[in-house]
């Protein structure tokens, strides 16, 4: 199902970016400058730098702080040969995210989501949801503020319920392991972006048709490239973001010729 999670969050994207790009231009030429909300933006990217960069090294030190305390530190050239195996492809696939992800979230959403991870099982349907329910666009200051509490809670939320399985996993245990259940954990996430796909085909069928055929018929043609997934974000995205242009320009002719 990860080929259908791809088209889903490439369709979304295609949304995300045209809507940014027209908002953008527009605030710039019409909106008043908001001092409380670039106070805070100023405060959102300084607290986030400093706790990225906090996060970033208790994660790169940790494995040598145990090491150094229990006599086994890692073999470095072990660990470079390692990093040049798969960081390389989990780089690339990084940048890729960043870019996608953090127009739809801003800066506040964006920092706590990338800290926190598991961004598309759990914080970016949460954030568009929110941001569906409210109304909020894309780009603005309540866009922000909404995406930055949903991901908040969506983090708490995890957190709480991580705690209950640890202290309930051992009484859970057999229910959970049970045979009738391991279907439905298998498909959580392929049910989860099939719900969501359906709203956002229905109503983008036109810009959605084409990349979901396309990627679909070379996952079913060539199976290694789920393995890629990450990668093939790009070209069926840059699909979408072009049959958004071309609609986008079509609609344009077609209200000048009226």
């Amino acid at each position: 199902m990860d080929n259908e999670n791809i088209i889903i969050n490439n369709t979304e994207n295609a949304e995300e970016t045209a809507e940014i790009i027209a908002e953008t231009v527009s605030e710039t030429e019409t909106a008043p400058a908001n001092p409380a909300f670039e106070k805070y933006s100023q405060r959102t990217h300084i607290i986030g730098r400093i706790a990225s960069g906090i996060v970033l090294i208790m994660l790169l030190g940790a494995p040598f702080i145990m090491g150094l305390f229990l006599g086994a530190m890692p073999d470095l050239g072990a660990v470079g040969k390692g990093f040049l195996s798969v960081g390389l492809i989990w780089t690339i696939s990084s940048v890729v995210e960043y870019l996608v992800y953090t127009p739809m979230l801003g800066a506040g959403g964006g920092y706590l989501a990338f800290i926190t991870g598991n961004l598309i099982n759990m914080k970016i349907p949460c954030a568009i949801n929110a941001r569906d329910i409210v109304g909020a666009k894309s780009g603005t200051a309540e866009n922000e503020i909404i995406s930055t509490l949903s991901i908040a809670t969506s983090s708490l939320v995890t957190i709480v319920v991580l705690a209950l399985g640890v202290l309930l996993l051992a009484p859970l245990q057999p229910v959970l392991q049970s045979p009738a259940l391991q279907p439905a954990f298998e498909n959580v996430v392929p049910a989860l972006f099939g719900a969501m796909a359906y709203k956002y085909f229905r109503g983008n069928m036109k810009i959605a048709a084409a990349p979901l055929l396309i990627m679909s018929a070379l996952f079913v043609l060539v199976p290694s490239l789920t393995g890629s997934t990450s990668f093939m974000i790009i070209p069926s995205g840059i699909m979408a973001i072009g049959l958004s242009f071309i609609y986008f320009k079509a609609q344009q002719k077609k209200n000048a010729d009226k």
